[in-house]
C-alpha cells in the first residue's frame, strides 16, 4: 500500500458533506485514525451493556469482575480502559488537525478565516457539552468538564499552535505540563481541619494522595477552588460547591496537552518517511512517555490522576494514545489489512453523531426495546445477563442508525 499521506478530516468535523468524501469516504482519510476513533466511541457506547451490574449479580466472578473494572473510571489515581476514553478521542483531535489543515491551505483558505472558523468550532463544542450536560435537569447546568466543552475550550489554541514549527508545539506542551504541575504545587495543601466531608469526599476514604502528592487530591486543590468561583457566576439551582467525581474545568489546559501530543503524532504520519518508520517512532514515544508519567506517579512528584488531568496523567495516558495509534497504522495503513475494521470506521467516521446519541438517545432505544420486545427476550441467558443483552440490542440499534447515515453518506460535522 501506498505511504504516501492522505488527508482525514478531524475528528471534530467528519460529517460536512464534502464532494471529495462523499464520492468515497474511503479515499481521503487515513483508515487507522477512523478506527481508532471508532474503538473509542465504542467503548464509550459500550457503557449500555453494564458490565458492572452483570459483576454484582455474579459475585466472585473473576472475568466479570475485571470487564466491570474497565468499564468504570478508577476512584482517583491510577487508569482503567474507560479512563483512555477522553485522552484518546483528545489526542486524535490533534493527529488529523495537520492533514485538514494542509488540505485546507491546498483550497486557497486563508488562515485567518481558518482561525475564526476554529473559534467558532471551539463555542460550539463548549456550548454543546453544557447542552448535554443539562439534559434532564431543570434549567441550563454550566459546567464545562464535558468532554466535548474541554476539547472547545483548548481547541483554538491547538488550531493556532498547529500554525507554527514544531519546535514552537513542543515549547508549548513543556509550558503547560510544567506551568500546571507548578500551579497545583504552589496552591496551599487542606489543613488538618479541612472538611473534606463538606465537598463530598467520605472521612474515611482509602484514595488520598499522601506527602507531596495531596497538592492533586480530591476537592482540595486548585482546579477545585476555581470552580467554586468561576461555577458561581453562572445562574444555578444552588451555589456549586464541588463536583462529586473531582472534575474540574481547568482540566482543559493539560488537555491541551494531550492534543498537542496527537499533533506531534498527526506531524509524523504526515511525513515522507517509510511506514514501519513512522511506527517504530510512535512506539517509541509511546514507550517514553508511558515510563515517563508512570515515573512522576511512583517517586510522588505528580500523581497519575485522570479526573484532574494531571501533567504525568497526560504523559501516561498519551503513552497509551502513542501505542493504540502505533498498532492501527501498522495494520490498516501499513499492511492495508482494513477489513475487519469496518463496524469501527462506521462510527469513527461520525464520531460526533455517536457521541450525542449516546448522550442523548440511548435511555429511549433500551426503554423501547422492552416495550416492544418484552423482557422475556432478554432472559434468554439467565437473570444475571438481562442487563448485558439489553445492552447489547441498544448497542446493535445505535450501530445500525450510524451504518445507514453511512450508507446515505451523513456524517455530522462541526
Amino acid at each position: 500500500m501506498s505511504d504516501s499521506p492522505t488527508q482525514p478530516l478531524t475528528p471534530l468535523d467528519p460529517g460536512e458533506i464534502d464532494k471529495s468524501i462523499s464520492a468515497n469516504p474511503r479515499a481521503s482519510r487515513l483508515a487507522s485514525i477512523d478506527a481508532y476513533r471508532g474503538l473509542v466511541m465504542f467503548l464509550m457506547m459500550a457503557e449500555s451493556l453494564r458490565l458492572c451490574r452483570v459483576a454484582e449479580k455474579l459475585p466472585g466472578q473473576t472475568t466479570w469482575e475485571l470487564l466491570c473494572h474497565h468499564q468504570s473510571h478508577v476512584e482517583w489515581v491510577g487508569c482503567s480502559l474507560h479512563d483512555l476514553i477522553q485522552p484518546s478521542f483528545s489526542f486524535l483531535v490533534g493527529v488529523a488537525l495537520p492533514f485538514s489543515l494542509a488540505n485546507r491551505l491546498a483550497r486557497g483558505q486563508s488562515k485567518t478565516w481558518m482561525t475564526a472558523h476554529a473559534l467558532w468550532r471551539s463555542l460550539i463544542l463548549v456550548f454543546l457539552g453544557v447542552f448535554l450536560r443539562s439534559t434532564g435537569r431543570p434549567q441550563t447546568y454550566f459546567t464545562f468538564e464535558d468532554t466535548l466543552s474541554q476539547i472547545g475550550l483548548g481547541y483554538t489554541f491547538l488550531f493556532v499552535l498547529a500554525l507554527f514549527s514544531v519546535r514552537v508545539q513542543w515549547a508549548a506542551l513543556v509550558v503547560i505540563l510544567v506551568g500546571y504541575w507548578a500551579a497545583f504545587a504552589l496552591y496551599p495543601l487542606p489543613g488538618s481541619t479541612f472538611k473534606f466531608d463538606s465537598v463530598g469526599v467520605h472521612p474515611d476514604w482509602l484514595h488520598h494522595p499522601v506527602g507531596f502528592a495531596a497538592h492533586w487530591d480530591k476537592n482540595s486543590n486548585l482546579a477545585w477552588a476555581f470552580d467554586t468561583w468561576f461555577l458561581n457566576l453562572f445562574p444555578r439551582v444552588k451555589p456549586f460547591t464541588f463536583n462529586g467525581g473531582g472534575y474540574a474545568t481547568l482540566s482543559f489546559i493539560p488537555t491541551l496537552g494531550t492534543m498537542i501530543l496527537g499533533l506531534l503524532a498527526g506531524g509524523v504520519l504526515k511525513r515522507t518517511w517509510t511506514g514501519w518508520a513512522k511506527v517504530g517512532w510512535l512506539c517509541a514515544a509511546g514507550a517514553v512517555w508511558l515510563i515517563a508519567g508512570w515515573g512522576l506517579g511512583e517517586v510522588g512528584i505528580c500523581p497519575v490522576v485522570k479526573r484532574i488531568w494531571t501533567p504525568s496523567w497526560v504523559l501516561y495516558s498519551g503513552g497509551f494514545c502513542f501505542l493504540f495509534l502505533a498498532a492501527f497504522y501498522a495494520i490498516l495503513d501499513v499492511c492495508g489489512v482494513q477489513f475487519w475494521a469496518f463496524p469501527l470506521r462506521v462510527i469513527g467516521m461520525n464520531s460526533i453523531a455517536a457521541y450525542c446519541m449516546h448522550g442523548l438517545i440511548d435511555g429511549f432505544i433500551a426503554s423501547s426495546l422492552n416495550i416492544h420486545l418484552g423482557r422475556r427476550l432478554f432472559e434468554i441467558l439467565g437473570e444475571p445477563f438481562v442487563p448485558l443483552l439489553q445492552g447489547a440490542a441498544t448497542l446493535l440499534v445505535l450501530w445500525l442508525i450510524l451504518f445507514w447515515m453511512y450508507r446515505r453518506k451523513l456524517f455530522l460535522r462541526i
